[in-house]
């Protein structure tokens, strides 16, 4: 096999396991703020997961944090 071949693989499973662990959700938003709130300013990493962590909590359809 190719070494780009690998590498295109190897991107695709990076990829892939981004987006299966939700990795990539920080990136989305920035990427989204920027395109439809240009003025607003960006969180920090830490802040967009605390952001996340407690609408999960507060949406019952959400299910529960066990842990």
């Amino acid at each position: 096999m190719p070494a780009s071949a690998v590498l295109r693989v190897a991107r695709y499973v990076r990829w892939f396991v981004r987006e299966l662990t939700d990795e990539s959700a920080y990136e989305r938003y920035v990427t989204h703020l920027g395109q439809t709130h240009p003025g607003a300013s960006v969180p920090s990493r830490r802040d967009f997961e605390r952001m996340r962590t407690d609408r999960q909590e507060s949406d019952p359809r959400q299910g529960f944090r066990c842990c």
